[in-house]
């Protein structure tokens, strides 16, 4: 069974894992921990705990259990108090970190229950923060980074992290890496910014994968193509180079991509500026509740394509 490595944080990459998992593929996935908003940044203060939403999310998008039972790890507390905005996921998840030791160990403890068809890791387990360093001003935490990319020359984090042995070796024994669709300087490129996992990287042959944004985000990549996202990853790592892209080539309804214009500020990232690597283009949007999400199903088939090819 062929092993893919998938990097990220957030909604996109919890999408594509929930296509990931229909088919024969082994998948390890590590998550972003720098997150410091809302009720993961609240508990990650509170508890001086790494972030803990991103890697729930992942977990709850590869679960096989009963829909209610997921629903219920999402709800989140509504009445005004101590709760107040927490969701499920993020409570056990704490307390899991006290009771088993680690966040690696909660999720692997949160994988058995929820029957998670593959690993999850966090990047790592220290508390650790952004900072987005411009030429006269630090901007420091996830939420100002995302604010003022536009002022920041380089992106660090506020100390060295380490990253365990089981992510490396993960690595090391993959067939593909993938950079999952994502905020590119919050969820992305936070993995890049760790010596360990580019220097791992760089000892692998595996083709580096990048399943690229089918919107922009406003204030990080407003005015993107998909090739100024692939320029940006690959000035993070060093001696390797993105060797494959998916990328939407789906035309979005003229009403659906002005309404994102209008009242989210995002535009569709076009298929452009595209060089030196392999493309895979394909209609890959979905369009959920009125909303542009990456069809998940035929997204995972053309990564399982790839990657069954690669062996043929």
């Amino acid at each position: 069974m062929k092993k893919i490595v998938v990097f990220g944080g957030g909604t996109g990459i919890s999408n594509l894992l929930s296509g990931l998992k229909l088919f024969p593929v082994e998948v390890t996935t590590i998550v972003a921990v720098s997150d410091n908003g809302s009720s993961t940044g609240v508990l990650k203060e509170e508890l001086d705990i790494p972030a803990v939403g991103d890697v729930g999310k992942v977990l709850l998008s590869m679960a096989n259990v009963d829909s209610d039972f997921v629903d219920l790890l999402r709800y989140r507390f509504k009445k005004v108090g101590t709760l107040h905005n927490h969701p499920v996921r993020n409570i056990i998840l704490a307390a899991l970190i006290d009771t088993k030791g680690s966040l690696t160990e909660a999720a692997k403890y949160m994988s058995k229950i929820l029957n998670v068809k593959g690993t999850v890791f966090p990047l790592t387990e220290e508390k650790v923060e952004l900072v987005g360093k411009g030429a006269c001003e630090e901007y420091f935490g996830e939420e100002s980074v995302s604010q003022n990319v536009r002022n920041i020359e380089r992106l660090a984090y506020d100390h060295e992290i380490h990253v365990g042995e089981e992510i490396k070796q993960a690595i090391r024994e993959a067939d593909l890496l993938i950079l999952s669709p994502g905020s590119l300087y919050t969820s992305i490129l936070p993995h890049l910014l760790s010596k360990e996992v580019v220097d791992t990287i760089n000892e692998t042959k595996a083709p580096i994968v990048y399943v690229s944004n089918l919107v922009s985000q406003p204030g990080e990549t407003d005015g993107y193509n998909v090739g100024d996202h692939l320029a940006v990853l690959n000035s993070y790592l060093s001696g390797r180079k993105i060797d494959v892209v998916v990328a939407n080539n789906g035309t979005v309804d003229e009403d659906i991509r002005r309404k994102y214009l209008d009242t989210e500020g995002k535009e569709i990232v076009p298929l452009e500026g595209v060089e030196g690597v392999e493309v895979i283009a394909d209609d890959i949007f979905s369009i959920e509740d009125g909303r542009i999400r990456h069809d998940a199903l035929k997204t995972a088939y053309l990564i399982f394509s790839y990657v069954m090819k690669m062996s043929s």
